[in-house]
């Protein structure tokens, strides 16, 4: 049965604020709040939905789902690739438009070999300009590090950290904040205890974590910090 996605808060689809956009994609605020109002909102939002890519959360605090955040990682990767804005955004909305669904990049479809977003269609790969010409590359997949897939190829699960951490974003848990792989213990909660000035072991004991666990959520909050 085919997905039904919607870029607004239900459930199961997380929630995330640009503080966490930031601490999970190890993001300046300052970018992400641009990306938002720029990219998100202004271009596509209005033109897709005729309205704001993201909501606004309690205190007017913008907040988006869990495919936009993977769709906000996906764009930055490509930056860091050397795609500009420009072209991620073209390559998004031919993407879109032929594949039909409303978060391309938040699907295992998107390759980019760093000059040109490339995409599977139709058991081809083609240019995602829009001129669907096919062609042979060494094709980079930016989001195979950290980013789960369903069989309907749609994003599930995202490492902020990367596979080998314990910590996992999953909008099915905690409303999609970070928790400890496999169970449904927040991830900051465990960063919280520690701070508080709790061992190690003690905080394993109680939760019953390894010490790998607790070592990964302090590595990555005190990187965050």
């Amino acid at each position: 049965m085919e997905a039904i996605i919607t870029h607004k808060k239900e459930l199961g689809s997380g929630i995330y604020t640009v503080a966490d956009i930031s601490i999970l994609l190890d993001l300046p605020k300052k970018k992400v709040r641009k990306y938002l109002d720029d990219y998100w909102d202004d271009r596509l939002g209005m033109k897709l939905f005729n309205e704001t890519y993201s909501w606004s959360a309690e205190n007017n605090i913008k907040a988006v789902n869990f495919y936009t955040l993977i769709e906000l990682f996906t764009c930055f990767q490509l930056q860091e690739l050397g795609v500009s804005p420009r072209q991620v955004l073209q390559s998004r909305e031919a993407m879109a438009k032929d594949l039909n669904v409303p978060y391309p990049f938040a699907t295992s479809k998107l390759l980019s070999d760093g000059r040109k977003i490339w995409y599977e269609f139709k058991d081809a790969i083609v240019n995602a300009d829009g001129s669907k010409q096919t062609g042979f590359v060494q094709f980079i997949n930016s989001l195979a590090e950290k980013v789960d897939f369903n069989t309907d190829s749609l994003a599930e699960k995202f490492w902020p950290a990367g596979k080998g951490n314990a910590i996992v974003v999953d909008p099915h848990h905690q409303f999609g904040q970070p928790t400890i792989e496999g169970t449904n213990i927040g991830a900051e909660v465990i960063y919280s205890m520690y701070e508080s000035g709790e061992q190690l072991n003690t905080i394993g004991v109680l939760y019953d974590l390894t010490e790998k666990e607790v070592k990964d959520v302090i590595a990555f909050y005190t990187k965050a910090a």
